[in-house]
């Protein structure tokens, strides 16, 4: 209550001093009365007792109104499901049941968020897919027939063109390939048919094929225990891991683990890279805050340790079918600083 005489305790209050007073007035004006001396200072102190008296219960009354909207006031609105309101005594009963509505209010527009944002990640995949598909079908086809016409082609040229030809089949044939491996990046169709773990198997073999990075996979439990949207979801963020070790880490080895056990399901990525500093707000700028949120609409949490020098190691766990059902927390990240290497963790 700093501006008190703008609150709602300061308005009581006032108005409870008017009251107050004139009806001290009026009492000593219906009675005939005519105070003087010490019963002209007994009147004063009983009309400064009341008043002190109703300041008090007032001021009980009113915080924890006024500490609830301090906390509200704290509420950070990208984060709706983090907020935790204190509970008042049992004398603020109405205090309380507007901390919980507030609470039910904000864990519906957690819920609201979450299912609105786990629609838009489908519709995402669902458009990949279509994307990929597209590719696949029909300019994969398209390229595929001109490389067939100069192969045709190569026989009737005279020997000083054919030369040019050649190199344009190696061009379209290399076209082929880029579109191949765009497509695969859109939606890998081993993960629409055969699920998470042969798309990660296909993904680091394919890394180690075209750069050299080592990269081992280790499975345990049962990855058929996560649902369609927790495996997609769990896709995109090792692929967004891998590809940060691969182009900022300079990483030479890649493991990446996902453990199936108990009640949730753990993937971590870990590379033996240069590392970052966690906790310097431009290195969070790598795709972390996209992977967070992945993770938070799978239920899940999303955890980072890196340091200058000593790998990075990206975690993400997620809740299994037969587990409980998420924490309805916001995304966060939690951001450790290590100095072990990461293919030592």
């Amino acid at each position: 209550m700093r501006r008190r005489f703008d609150s709602l305790i300061g308005q009581v209050l006032a108005a409870n001093a008017v009251l107050v007073v004139l009806t001290m007035l009026s009492a000593t004006l219906v009675a005939g009365l005519r105070p003087q001396g010490n019963q002209l200072v007994v009147l004063v102190l009983a009309v400064l007792l009341s008043l002190v008296v109703n300041m008090w219960m007032l001021e009980r009354r009113f915080a924890p109104l006024g500490k609830l909207v301090e906390e509200v006031e704290r509420v950070d609105p990208a984060r709706p499901g983090e907020a935790r309101l204190a509970r008042p005594d049992e004398q603020a009963a109405e205090v309380g049941r507007l901390a919980r509505a507030f609470e039910r209010l904000l864990e519906s527009i957690e819920r609201e968020r979450r299912r609105s944002g786990q629609l838009v990640l489908r519709a995402q995949e669902e458009e990949r897919r279509r994307l990929a598909r597209d590719l696949h079908d029909e300019t994969n086809q398209a390229l595929t027939g001109i490389l067939l016409r100069l192969e045709a082609l190569a026989f009737d040229v005279p020997d000083d063109l054919r030369p040019r030809v050649v190199e344009l089949k190696q061009l379209v044939a290399s076209a082929m390939e880029e579109l191949v491996a765009l497509a695969r990046q859109l939606r890998p169709a081993a993960l629409d048919d055969h699920g998470l773990v042969p798309a990660l198997e296909a993904q680091l073999a394919r890394l180690s094929k075209r750069s050299g990075i080592a990269a081992d996979l280790t499975v345990r439990g049962n990855p058929d225990r996560l649902s369609a949207d927790q495996q997609s979801a769990l896709y995109r963020i090792a692929q967004e891991a891998i590809t940060n070790a691969q182009r900022h880490a300079r990483a030479r080895r890649i493991v990446v683990e996902l453990a199936c056990e108990g009640p949730s399901a753990r993937l971590t990525v870990a590379d033996d890279g240069v590392g970052f500093d966690p906790t310097s707000e431009g290195e969070k700028g790598l795709g972390l805050r996209g992977m967070a949120e992945r993770a938070h609409l799978a239920g899940g949490e999303l955890d980072v340790r890196s340091a200058p020098g000593g790998g990075t190691a990206v975690s993400v766990v997620v809740p299994l079918a037969s587990g409980p059902a998420g924490n309805g927390r916001a995304p966060s990240f939690d951001f450790v600083t290590e100095r072990a290497p990461a293919t030592e963790r």
